[in-house]
């Protein structure tokens, strides 16, 4: 049975900047749980990061932050990258450790984030690009979806586990 990785904010773990979580209710992921599928993980607690925490962004957001030409600041302005780095490092560690091929993360986070995070200038504004561990997931080939993917991610699962997958 293939195992899924899931944002743990997701599952209604209270581990976001704000202390709070976006618990998502998709009948799949309820599914998912009941069989022992899910493995959940939240990089920014893994990488160290308290709960709750200031808001990060992805300073120089058009760069990627796993090649040194972006940065992940802190509403304070501090530099926090280490952390979501170390973190990216623990979630792709979990995946590989239990064969896990696919994802679904937070969308908008600049961990998690799939394909929209903040554009770095705490004003709300989005752009597209990854989350760090999302980006770090991906180079590792594990298929990344937001939890409004959950549907495609269900295909591409059932596909996986009856050899069907290109």
């Amino acid at each position: 049975m293939e195992s899924v990785l899931v944002s743990a904010c997701l599952l209604g773990q209270a581990v976001r900047y704000d202390g709070r979580d976006t618990l998502c209710d998709h009948p799949v992921l309820q599914r998912w749980y009941r069989e022992g599928r899910i493995v959940a993980v939240c990089p920014e607690v893994a990488g160290g990061l308290p709960v709750p925490r200031p808001r990060s962004e992805i300073a120089f957001a058009a760069g990627n932050v796993l090649d040194g030409s972006a940065k992940v600041v802190d509403s304070g302005g501090r530099d926090v990258t280490v952390y979501f780095l170390k973190g990216a490092g623990q979630a792709l560690e979990v995946a590989q450790e239990r064969n896990i091929r696919i994802a679904i993360l937070k969308e908008g986070s600049p961990s998690c984030g799939s394909h929209v995070i903040f554009d770095g200038s705490f004003t709300g504004s989005k752009v597209r690009g990854s989350g760090v561990t999302a980006a770090k997931l991906r180079q590792a080939g594990i298929h990344v979806f937001s939890e409004d993917e959950i549907a495609e991610a269900e295909m591409l699962l059932q596909k996986l586990e009856t050899g069907t997958a290109a």
